[in-house]
């Protein structure tokens, strides 16, 4: 009777120890904190993907990111956070960079006029964007002949030549979303007002798949006052 009383009072005084550790740490004794510190992804979609991959991955651990610090907080076993930090290490890797070459091949009815080249460089699944040209002032509100000074605002638009592209990577070149933009001030004048200008404006929006190195042919824009033309094709490489 005494050794059967012996054992219970040993077993209650273990696991009292133990639950003792439990509220003294907050978390079981096979459980371990890690943060893993991220040299690559530092956009906060990077993070927060790394972060549901973890979560998904390994469902019975605590998992925090922390955006300001480039870093994820694990609470788990040592075994799932050494799993975790060979997942992270594939995961953070540098983004591609690609070299993006535009060029406009101009002509009019009667001849060639040449052409012009312009390169971005883009990481993959950011947006880049190239603008040319000049800001032209639009003036905006009324003129008050009672008041003592005008009741107007002057705003600016862009004309010129504008791109935006979007570069993904995939297995065998890279994925591109352009848009480019061509616009001008015309000659008409406007029925509204006749310091109001109007503007020509033509836009090319393509989603391409490119095989590095390969030039791909857009489509074309053009001025319907000139009967200028503009075949647009683009070439991707690898930047270093």
């Amino acid at each position: 009777m005494l050794i059967v009383c012996g054992l219970a009072l040993g077993l209650a005084m273990r696991v009292e120890a133990q639950s003792s550790d439990t509220k003294a740490t907050g978390k079981p004794n096979n459980e371990v904190d890690r943060t893993i510190f991220l040299n690559n992804a530092t956009q906060p979609n990077d993070l927060a993907d790394i972060q549901t991959d973890l979560r998904n991955m390994f469902p019975s651990t605590h998992i925090y990111g922390l955006p300001s610090q480039h870093a994820i907080s694990i609470r788990g076993s040592a075994e799932d956070i050494a799993e975790a930090e060979k997942i992270v290490a594939v995961l953070d890797k540098a983004r591609p960079t690609f070299r993006l070459t535009f060029t406009l091949t101009g002509s009019d009815e009667t001849k060639g006029t040449g052409g012009e080249t312009f390169t971005l460089v883009a990481s993959s699944g950011e947006k880049a964007i190239f603008k040319q040209g000049s800001r032209v002032p639009i003036v905006t509100g009324h003129y008050d002949a009672e008041a003592t000074t005008p009741n107007s605002q002057v705003q600016y638009m862009d004309v010129g030549l504008s791109i935006e592209v979007t570069a993904v990577a995939v297995a065998d070149g890279v994925g591109l979303k352009s848009k480019v933009e061509q616009s001008s001030v015309s000659e008409q004048k406007s029925g509204v007002g006749p310091q109001d200008p109007v503007f020509q404006q033509a836009v090319l929006e393509a989603t391409t798949a490119l095989t590095l190195g390969k030039p791909v042919v857009l489509g074309s824009i053009g001025n319907p006052e000139t009967g200028h033309k503009q075949e647009i094709s683009v070439v991707a490489e690898r930047a270093k």
